[in-house]
C-alpha cells in the first residue's frame, strides 16, 4: 500500500520542479502519485505531498534531484494546529514505535516567516500528546520532527516584529527520513570556481536540472551538438553518463593553449582540463568539430539523449558554396599563414525556428527508441503559446515536458522531447525553405533581442550580447 512523504523544495525554479521528479522516479522504475488536494500538491508552493511505494523511493528523490531541500515520512498537514493535531493523531501506527526509547530533536519553521521563540516553544509543547519518553538531543538526534508554517509572500515585505505571526496558510509535519544530498552540487559545479568556462556557460543548477532530464546513469550515451565549453557534459558525466560532444567553432571547446614546459606537446582542450578537475574525463569520449547542418554521423539510433544549449540565431553555411567561393577558399588554405592563426569557422543567420524544427528531426535520427532531446528554447513571453513547440515536431517526437525559466519580457523554456517510434530515418536535409502556418513566439528571436522586444523588426542592432552574439 502507497504511503506518504512530505517534499520540502528549495526556492528556486518551481516550473522545473514536477518534470524532475517524474524524470528521475522513471529513471528508477518507479511511479508518482500525487495527492488530489490542492494544498498538497501545486508545485509552485514550498511542500508537496506523494504517494510512493516505499521509503526507499523517497530517499532516491532527495539523492538525486537537484530541487529537492529534504523528504519527510508525512505525519499529518492542516489549516489550523487542531485539525494538524487530529490528522497526526490518526497517524499514529507511524510514529508509535518511537515513543519508548528514541533520541529525538523537534523544530519548528517558517516559511516566508520567522516564528517566535516563545511561540514555537507553544508549539512544540501541544505535541506533547505523543509522549516521546526518548532524550532530546540537540545534536545527534535519532529522529528529527518537523513543523512547518507556510505563509503567503505578501509577508517577505518589510513589517514590525512578529507581525502576522500565526497567520499562516498551511501547516505540515513530518519526520525527516534524507536532507536532498543533490542539492550540494550547485556549489560542486560552479562556473566560478570551474578551470575553464567562457561567458556562454550555463550556471550549475541549470545544467545540473538538464542532466536529469535526460535520465543519465551509468552505461547511457549522450551527445551535445552545440558543446561550447561543455557545461552540459560535466554534471551529464558525473551521473555516470559517456559524453560526446560536438561544435561548429573548435576554439569553444580548446580553449587557450599554452605549452607543456617538460615536452613538446600543446596543452589539452579545456573541456577535458574542467573535467579532470571533476573527475569525469574518462567519460568525454571525444570532442569534434563540424557543422550539425554538415554533420558526419553515417548512421543514427545510438544515443540516448541529446542535451544542449542551441545558438540563438547563427551557425553554419546551410547552402552549398559556388565554385567561386570553392576556389577562393582553395586559395586561402594554400597561402602560408602563421601557425598561430585561429580558424574562424563562417556562420550565417540561421532563423531560430527553423533550428529547432532541424534540431528535432536531427535528433529523431540519432536517438533510439525512448531517447530524449533536453534543450533550451529562448522565447518572448507575451507572444508565447503552446502550439509554438507542438508545430516544430515531427512524426515519432513527442513533448513530455516544457518548463520557463521567467526573465521578464523574455524567458527560455527547457523542452524536453522524446522519441516515440521504433522506425528508422534518414538523416534529416535540412532544406533552408520552408513554409510556417503559424508564427511562434521564438522566431526571429535574435533581432527582437537586440530591439528590446519593442522596435519593429529591422536590421540586428550594432549594440552586442555575449550570449547571443558569442553563438
Amino acid at each position: 500500500m502507497p504511503s506518504r512523504y512530505l517534499v520540502q523544495f528549495a526556492q528556486a525554479h518551481e516550473e522545473f520542479r514536477l518534470p524532475e521528479l517524474q524524470s528521475i522516479s522513471e529513471l528508477n522504475g518507479f511511479t508518482i502519485q500525487f495527492l488530489d488536494d490542492p494544498e498538497c500538491n501545486d508545485p509552485k508552493r514550498p511542500f508537496m505531498v506523494l504517494e510512493l511505494e516505499n521509503e526507499e523511493q523517497a530517499r532516491l528523490l532527495a539523492r538525486r534531484c537537484i530541487l529537492v531541500k529534504a523528504v519527510y515520512d508525512y505525519y499529518g498537514h492542516g489549516s489550523t494546529y487542531e485539525a494538524l493535531h487530529e490528522v497526526n493523531r490518526s497517524s499514529k501506527p507511524k510514529w508509535e514505535q518511537y515513543i519508548p526509547d528514541t533520541s529525538f530533536k523537534f523544530i519548528v519553521s517558517g516559511f516566508n516567516h520567522t516564528i517566535p521563540q516563545r511561540r514555537q516553544r507553544d508549539v512544540i509543547e501541544s505535541f506533547a500528546y505523543m509522549d516521546f519518553l526518548g532524550e532530546i538531543n540537540m545534536k545527534t538526534p535519532q529522529i528529527l520532527l518537523a513543523c512547518f508554517e507556510e505563509y503567503d509572500e505578501s509577508f517577505k515585505r518589510p513589517r514590525e516584529e512578529h507581525a502576522g505571526d500565526g497567520g499562516f496558510r498551511q501547516l505540515y509535519f513530518g519526520r525527516l527520513l534524507e536532507e536532498g544530498t543533490a542539492r550540494p552540487l550547485v556549489n560542486v559545479f560552479d562556473v566560478k570556481k570551474r578551470k575553464y568556462f567562457g561567458n556562454t556557460s550555463m550556471e550549475a543548477e541549470i545544467s545540473l536540472l538538464m542532466a536529469n532530464q535526460t535520465m543519465a546513469s551509468p552505461g547511457k550515451l549522450m551527445y551535445d551538438p552545440f558543446i561550447g565549453t561543455g557545461s552540459m557534459a560535466y554534471p551529464t558525466a558525473h551521473f555516470g553518463s559517456l559524453m560526446f560532444g560536438s561544435d561548429i567553432d573548435g576554439r569553444q571547446m580548446r580553449g587557450k593553449t599554452y605549452d607543456h614546459p617538460s615536452s613538446n606537446l600543446k596543452s589539452e582542450p579545456g573541456v577535458f582540463r574542467a573535467a579532470k578537475q571533476y573527475g569525469v574525463d574518462g567519460r568525454i569520449l571525444d570532442l569534434a568539430t563540424f557543422d550539425m547542418t554538415n554533420h558526419p554521423w553515417r548512421c543514427g539510433g545510438f544515443f540516448d539523449a541529446i542535451i544542449t544549449d542551441p545558438p540563438y540565431g547563427r551557425l553554419g553555411r546551410k547552402r552549398e558554396l559556388s565554385d567561386r567561393q570553392k576556389e577562393l577558399c582553395r586559395i586561402h588554405r594554400e597561402a602560408p599563414q602563421p601557425e598561430d592563426t585561429p580558424y574562424i569557422p563562417p556562420t550565417k543567420p540561421y532563423e531560430l525556428s527553423h533550428l529547432v524544427s532541424d534540431l528535432i528531426l536531427f535528433a529523431r535520427y540519432l536517438l533510439k527508441p525512448e531517447g530524449r532531446l533536453v534543450f533550451f528554447l529562448p522565447t518572448v513571453n507575451d507572444e508565447y503559446e503552446e502550439v509554438d513547440v507542438h508545430n516544430s515536431l515531427c512524426e515519432g517526437m513527442e513533448v513530455i515536458a516544457n518548463s520557463l525559466q521567467d526573465f521578464g519580457s523574455w524567458g527560455r523554456r527547457l523542452i524536453t522531447i522524446r522519441k516515440t517510434t521504433l522506425q528508422s530515418y534518414p538523416p534529416p536535409t535540412f532544406e533552408a525553405q520552408r513554409e510556417e502556418s503559424h508564427t511562434p513566439a521564438h522566431k526571429d528571436f535574435r533581432e527582437k533581442y537586440f530591439q528590446g522586444f519593442k522596435a519593429p523588426l529591422s536590421e540586428p542592432s550594432p549594440l552586442d550580447s555575449p550570449k547571443l552574439a558569442d553563438q
